[in-house]
């Protein structure tokens, strides 16, 4: 089969990844062995290829969000048939999903509902599930009504956007000049364009002083002013990239504000199996609110196997909105 891998460790960066030949992997007790027909890209992908795990054995396959149809399973595998169609967030610790056949622990894996095709499914996971993760895993809700969603145009914000607007949310969300048409349709109530506004002060303005209550943070740099100048009293911040910078622990009391981290892959190095299982549900759950024509997937580009890179130095360089998938199976 052909795999995009790494040979040996001292590769690093996009110019280093190509097409190889491997061997077709054979599913573990409790894994899955799918024929890859959608991958989904992500910038998790490209920091993994520039900077590789030193753990990782090699050669190793890149890539962690795909669909496609189960070829053989396990012998502990239940819930998942040859034959059935399946996408799932593969642990970025082992060979990945950048080839035409993949492994996936059980666990991890959702069943595509008929009305879905390969390439929604695929779209659906890394930044939708860690949208999911961090408005119905982590943010509280009750008697919230506003939230900031930073980076509106990109995988996880635009995802973000749609589910607060299925919660009742009032929206705000920062997006560069270029992406603020693309956005509009998704319907936030609040654009800031950070390129030519000042966020905090648009931020205030438009909730008369008092603050937003719920943030999703996306970009580095942006958690100290989302912190002391953007949250209500009583506000949470959920925040993915890098950690707040220091903040006075007495301005949190005093503030009521809660900071909650999100890590969505590291559920697979977890010693929870519920918290693993959860990856497949909330998977799962993104899928049935697509096929409830609830969320858009946001696909604005679909790439051949071959152009797989190509893919990979737009998101490097942040010359894409919405996602993008790519095509393996002819």
């Amino acid at each position: 089969m052909q795999v995009y891998s790494f040979t040996s460790q001292k590769q690093a960066g996009l110019e280093d990844l190509k097409i190889h030949e491997s061997t077709i992997p054979s599913p573990k007790p409790n894994e899955v062995l799918i024929k890859v027909d959608s991958i989904g890209l992500n910038p998790v992908d490209y920091k993994l290829i520039e900077s590789p795990s030193p753990d990782f054995d090699y050669p190793h396959i890149f890539g962690l969000d795909a669909a496609g149809t189960v070829v053989s399973v396990g012998k502990d595998v239940t819930d998942f048939t040859v034959g059935k169609r399946v996408s799932g967030h593969n642990n970025l610790a082992n060979n990945g999903v950048f080839a035409e056949y993949a492994v996936y622990p059980e666990y991890c894996l959702a069943k595509i509902p008929d009305k879905i095709s390969f390439e929604q499914a695929a779209a659906m996971l890394c930044g939708a599930m860690t949208a999911y993760q961090a408005i119905f895993r982590k943010m509280n809700l009750t008697g919230k009504k506003n939230v900031l969603i930073h980076a509106g145009a990109g995988g996880v914000g635009l995802i973000a956007i749609q589910l607060a607007k299925l919660m009742g949310l009032i929206v705000i969300t920062t997006v560069s000049t270029s992406k603020t048409e693309f956005v509009k349709p998704f319907h936030p109530d609040k654009i800031i364009d950070y390129k030519k506004e000042d966020v905090t002060a648009e931020v205030m303005k438009y909730t008369k002083g008092v603050g937003v209550d719920l943030i999703l943070n996306t970009v580095s740099g942006e958690a100290k002013a989302d912190i002391e100048e953007r949250l209500a009293y009583n506000g949470q911040l959920v925040w993915i990239n890098e950690a707040p910078e220091s903040i006075d622990q007495n301005f949190l009391a005093q503030r009521g504000i809660t900071i909650s981290a999100l890590n969505l892959g590291g559920a697979h190095r977890s010693n929870s199996y519920s918290q693993k299982r959860d990856l497949g549900v909330m998977a799962a759950e993104l899928l049935n609110l697509v096929a409830q024509e609830k969320l858009n997937p946001c696909i604005t580009e679909i790439l051949p196997f071959n152009q797989l890179v190509n893919g990979l130095e737009k998101l490097y360089h942040h010359d894409t909105v919405g996602k993008i998938v790519v095509k393996v199976s002819k």
